[in-house]
C-alpha cells in the first residue's frame, strides 16, 4: 500500500500548478503550495502514507462536519433540521444569493459558511469560549490526538481580515436565524477553523465516521450510527463545495475539504483517509487532493456508487 501511495503522490504532485493557495486569509499565502501527502488507515487499524503527510495545516472548512456533529450531539436533529438545510447550494461556499426568496434555513447547509457559523449556536456551552472548548475536545478525540489546537497566527488573521464572514453572520441575523452576537459567534468559528492537523489527524477523524462513530482501535461508541450518517450523507451531497457532484462521480465517496488544502475522505466500514495539498481549484477544493483521492478510489475500487 505504502508503494501505491508513494506513486499516486508522484504522478499527482504536478498537479498543484494548476492550483493557487487561498490568498484571502493573509497567513494561508505563504503556504508552499507543492506541498502533497496522504494518509489512509484501513478497517483493521493499520497505517499507510506517503509525501507531506505529517506537516501540519488548518482544517479550515474540513471542521464544518465536527460543528455539524456536535450540535447534533448537544441539541439533536430536530433543532439541526430546523435551523439549517441538507440540500447542495450550487454556490461557492460563501456566497450570498442562495435563493431567490427571504432566506430560510431550508436555503443553506451545514458545509457552507453560513450553515456552520449558525451551527455553532447549537454547541453547548453558556459562553462561545465554552463552545469552542468542547469542539477543540472533540476533534482532540476523533483525532486521537490530545495536542490538537489553534494556529493562533492563523486565528488572527482570519479574525482581522473575515469581513465577509461577518456580512454573511449579520444577514443570519437579519433573517433571524441567529440571535447571538455576531463576534461572539466568530470567534468561535474562526478558531475552529484554524485548528492545526495533519493528514493523519484527518484519516483517524474521517476512520471513526466511517465505521458510524465507534473508533474501531478502541472500540469505543463516540456518537450514535444516526449522526454518523447524518453526517455522511451531508458530506456526500455537500462537502466538496460546489464542486461536490463531479466528486461524487469522479471519486465517489463522502468527503470534506477545507481552503487550507486539506481533504477528508470517508469511506463507510472500510478506511479514512486525509491529505494535503494547499493548491485549490475554482471551487476551493485541493487540485492534487482530489486527484489523488480519484487515482486512489480507482485503484482500490473505492466508489460507494
Amino acid at each position: 500500500m505504502n508503494t501505491l501511495l508513494e506513486q499516486i503522490v508522484t504522478d499527482c504532485g504536478h498537479y498543484a500548478s494548476q492550483g493557487q493557495v487561498a490568498h484571502y486569509i493573509p497567513q494561508l499565502a505563504v503556504v508552499n503550495p507543492n506541498k502533497v501527502g496522504i494518509y489512509v488507515i484501513s478497517e483493521n487499524g493499520e497505517n499507510f502514507h506517503a509525501g507531506d503527510c505529517f506537516d501540519t495545516f488548518t482544517m479550515q472548512s474540513v471542521v464544518k462536519p465536527l460543528i455539524l456533529l456536535l450540535a447534533l450531539m448537544d441539541s439533536g436533529s430536530e433543532k439541526v433540521r430546523a435551523l439549517v438545510g441538507v440540500e447542495a447550494t450550487g454556490k461557492p461556499f460563501d456566497a450570498f444569493n442562495y435563493s431567490d426568496q427571504a432566506l430560510t434555513g431550508a436555503n443553506i447547509n451545514p458545509m457552507i459558511n453560513t450553515g456552520a457559523i449558525a451551527l455553532c449556536t447549537l454547541i453547548e456551552g453558556d459562553t462561545y469560549d465554552i463552545k469552542f472548548a468542547r469542539l477543540l475536545e472533540l476533534a482532540r478525540k476523533l483525532a486521537g490526538n490530545d495536542e490538537l489546537d489553534v494556529d493562533e497566527s492563523v486565528y488572527l488573521s482570519e479574525k482581522e481580515t473575515g469581513n465577509k464572514n461577518r456580512a454573511l453572520s449579520y444577514m443570519l441575523k437579519a433573517y433571524g436565524l441567529i440571535d447571538d452576537p455576531v463576534e461572539e459567534i466568530l470567534d468561535c468559528y474562526f478558531k475552529a477553523c484554524s485548528i492545526l492537523v495533519n493528514c493523519k489527524d484527518l484519516a483517524q477523524i474521517a476512520n471513526v465516521f466511517a465505521h458510524h462513530g465507534r473508533n474501531p482501535a478502541t472500540g469505543e461508541e463516540i456518537f450514535s450510527k444516526e449522526f454518523a450518517r447524518y453526517v455522511n450523507a451531508t458530506l456526500a451531497t455537500c462537502g466538496m463545495y460546489d464542486g461536490s457532484g463531479g466528486f461524487a462521480l469522479n471519486v465517489g465517496f463522502p468527503a470534506k475539504s477545507g481552503v487550507g488544502g486539506g481533504i477528508m475522505g470517508v469511506i463507510p466500514n472500510r478506511m479514512g483517509i486525509g491529505v494535503f495539498a494547499p493548491a485549490l481549484d475554482k471551487h476551493g477544493n485541493s487540485v492534487a487532493g482530489v486527484e489523488m483521492l480519484k487515482r486512489f478510489s480507482q485503484v482500490m475500487d473505492l466508489s460507494i456508487y
